[in-house]
């Protein structure tokens, strides 16, 4: 597999479906209805969530969200969990969903990169 980027569809809409569900139950409370975060959370949506993930591989975001999260039982979360709760992150940031479901191996996360904005130098299909 070549090296991809969020803009490249790596999750489906049915993953983020059952992240959005483990959201509802795990992050919300925290993190809020609209995933703005607010005093010492950070926000999961937005130009600073953004920016602080820029560059940055999924996989790292996957060990760090499993390490960390949730707040009051960090590392109970599975990492099918993990992966479906950054579907919904990705799908609620408006990156492009895809045929295949964001993977939960971490060789495979190691692949994709968090990419704030969409990369230049794709020519738009019927242009030259």
């Amino acid at each position: 597999m070549s090296p991809r980027s969020v803009w490249d569809g790596v999750y489906t809409e049915a993953q983020a479906g059952r992240g959005r569900e483990l959201y509802a139950t795990q992050c919300l409370m925290c993190h809020g209805e609209s995933l703005e975060g607010g005093g010492s959370v950070h926000a999961l949506i937005g130009p600073e969530f953004a920016a602080n993930w820029n560059g940055v591989r999924m996989g790292d975001l996957l060990d760090r969200t499993r390490t960390t999260m949730p707040m009051n039982k960090p590392g109970t979360l599975s990492r099918q969990q993990i992966a479906d709760l950054l579907a919904f992150v990705l799908s609620v940031n408006k990156f492009p969903a895809g045929a295949a479901e964001l993977p939960r191996q971490a060789e495979l996360l190691a692949q994709i990169t968090f990419l704030a904005t969409k990369p230049s130098g794709d020519v738009p299909r019927g242009r030259p």
